[in-house]
């Protein structure tokens, strides 16, 4: 979309707060005030444009811009539905996509309902008021690594461009390859974490232990950190490569040399390493899951032992062991969320399991990570 949030349509958006999800009486008074009446000039120096009246637009910036445009543009999952294939939206973010096997029949039918997706999708954003933008739009056709020659490389038409399929695409932070090795996302998160540790290395004199261990806290890991669930299942040469971003960051802390034994580092700062730490991150996640306090697409996948029958059930089996989804592919389908999480779950202490609140878990998990790792 082009310019999305500027786009909005005032009493459009309030019209169908009202006759689709409800919102009346004061909330939608409250609304109204919220959106209208909302003005802008340019400044430049002491001269002045003219104060203009915004009629259209939700504000960028604020907590309720995004849901707000998420309600507008509600409509568009079900045309996606209709094709179909599946969607995920995020604000003005969005990827449609769908699945088939190998057989070029399949692949051309895909190609179909995608294309005649977007093509409904677009007229349904123009009548909204809003603009599809197909230079924001990427194809990507994902597959496994021995049969990449066996996916399609020939353009996909979307609305009157035809637009080429692509090796690699950035969605929300992630970089994805078709063979979703996670390479190049890894390769640009090392660079980007090294680079600012040496930005944080040249004024390392002039900092303190304490503010040093923020800033690396704010700048390095928190990239390190970002979205790292995806790297489930990664070979371990992968995850070395993430580990020596930590090892990096705990030297600059202490200001000890690159042959330094980093474990006791690690030990004193009480950082988990990087296997831990994705652990950590799916632990947290299925926990969310099996709380409600997650979304659904990712909470439906999960089912309890004890939701199914006795006579189905291992008599080792916990009442708080999650079902692990039996997967054809040891290196794609061992990854995906569901199955690499409920493994990941059912190898945690029952104490763990049975917290009663997400604070409480995520302090006896990291204890327990910690433990396992340097103990």
């Amino acid at each position: 979309l082009s310019a999305a949030f500027d786009t909005v349509d005032h009493e459009t958006l309030l019209r169908r707060l009202q006759t689709t999800f409800g919102v009346t009486d004061k909330a939608a008074q409250w609304l109204r005030s919220y959106l209208t009446e909302r003005t802008q000039f340019v400044q430049i120096g002491q001269d002045r444009s003219p104060v203009v009246d915004l009629r259209f637009g939700v504000p960028q910036g604020s907590v309720l811009g995004p849901i707000l445009f998420l309600l507008y543009t509600a409509d568009v999952a079900g045309l996606v539905h209709s094709h179909g294939l599946e969607a995920l939206f995020y604000a003005d973010d969005s990827c449609i996509f769908g699945s088939c096997d190998y057989r070029q029949a399949a692949i051309l039918s895909l190609q179909l309902r995608m294309s005649g997706c977007i093509l409904d999708v677009a007229g349904c954003m123009a009548a909204n008021r809003l603009q599809f933008n197909p230079d924001k739009t990427e194809i990507m056709w994902c597959g496994s690594k021995r049969r990449s020659d066996q996916l399609p490389t020939q353009p996909v038409a979307v609305c009157s461009s035809l637009i080429e399929p692509t090796k690699t695409v950035r969605d929300l932070g992630v970089w994805l390859d078709s063979s979703l090795t996670m390479s190049q996302h890894i390769s640009k998160t090392v660079a980007s974490c090294f680079a600012s540790m040496r930005r944080i290395k040249s004024v390392r004199r002039s900092l303190t232990q304490e503010s040093t261990t923020r800033l690396v806290v704010a700048l390095v890991l928190s990239r390190l950190d970002y979205s790292n669930a995806v790297f489930a299942g990664l070979p371990a040469v992968q995850l070395n490569r993430l580990q020596s971003v930590l090892n990096a960051a705990a030297r600059v802390i202490f200001k000890t040399g690159w042959r330094c034994h980093v474990t006791p580092l690690l030990q004193e700062l009480h950082w988990l390493r990087v296997p831990e730490r994705i652990r950590f991150k799916l632990c947290t996640m299925v926990y969310r899951c099996l709380n409600c306090e997650a979304p659904k697409y990712l909470a439906c996948d999960f089912t309890r032992v004890s939701d199914i029958s006795s006579r189905q059930r291992l008599r080792s089996a916990s009442s708080l062991d999650l079902i692990v989804p039996a997967t054809n592919r040891s290196t794609l389908g061992d990854r995906a969320f569901h199955v690499a999480g409920s493994r990941a779950w059912n190898s945690l202490p029952t104490d763990i399991r049975s917290a009663n609140s997400l604070s409480v878990f995520r302090c006896r998990l990291k204890t327990f990570l910690f433990r396992q790792s340097f103990c």
